[in-house]
């Protein structure tokens, strides 16, 4: 969960400002802070909903509604898609059929509750098919917490690999080779199979994020999926923990504490 959101962080002052390297400040420099965004936002709204369905997710999709609208609109400025916007401030919101990369920034608590792979890919379709009701947003949802899954429960990064290229995505590239013309993409085809890339070469937390973000793109939430990934399978180092929990607020950090509270995190 904090993984996501420290990814978030991290790559918020790049979304726009592509940096093509692994070289730079973790936290940015004393010219440009960075922020949460509407990925972390939303990570934890669906966080909340989790925990209010206390393990009985049949009003899963309903609760969620309620939380993302009722926790979103609290921060109407932190970077809503334009159709977002509109389903998050709605009367009656509706699925629209959207295959944007929200569905898969915003999904990794499903990665750390679910208590085998057939729950969390219940769980990720509850909470995503509330907006991203397209066949492509389904599947970035699952593909993420699918990889948390299988980090948490040990299995290696050669065996998440080969499990997501069998069942969802091809992935037949190197960071490297598409680092030169990687471009900004909101869409979940075009970012999370190189957001889990980014996690597949990574040799720790840290490297993975610095990963997501050296490609470029949607860097924020490019870095959101794979730390969420990256958290569930290195743990995070308990400095960066405590550096990235200074950038939110008290609405936002009791959700995280209650969140952690119930679904430990591994400390590094």
């Amino acid at each position: 969960m904090l993984g996501a959101i420290i990814g978030d962080i991290v790559g918020s002052i790049y979304e726009f400002n592509n940096i093509k390297t692994k070289e730079f400040p973790l936290f940015g420099d004393t010219y440009e802070q960075p922020f949460f965004t509407d990925d972390t936002v939303m990570s934890l709204a669906i966080a909340e909903s989790i925990l209010q369905c206390n393990g009985n997710y049949d009003n899963l999709s309903k609760t969620c509604v309620e939380y993302m609208q009722y926790i979103g609109q609290k921060y109407p400025f932190c970077g809503y898609g334009g159709k977002f916007y509109y389903w998050i401030f709605s009367d009656n919101p509706q699925p629209y059929n959207s295959f944007g990369n929200g569905s898969a920034m915003r999904v990794s608590a499903c990665g750390f509750v679910g208590k085998d792979l057939d729950e969390v890919k219940y769980l990720s379709k509850k909470v995503t098919e509330i907006s991203h009701n397209h066949p492509e947003g389904l599947k970035g949802a699952e593909a993420t917490v699918v990889a948390i899954y299988m980090a948490r429960e040990g299995k290696s990064i050669q065996e998440i690999k080969d499990y997501i290229t069998q069942n969802y995505y091809k992935i037949d590239f190197t960071l490297d080779e598409i680092r030169p013309t990687y471009r900004f993409n909101e869409i979940c085809q075009d970012t999370v199979p190189q957001a889990l890339e980014a996690f597949f070469e990574s040799t720790s937390f840290e490297d993975a994020i610095r990963n997501a973000i050296s490609i470029g793109g949607d860097s924020d939430t490019l870095a959101a999926i794979t730390g969420g990934i990256a958290e569930a399978y290195y743990g995070i180092p308990k400095k960066i923990r405590d550096e990235a929990k200074t950038y939110l607020d008290k609405t936002l950090s009791f959700i995280l504490d209650e969140f952690e509270s119930k679904y430990p995190p591994k400390i590094l």
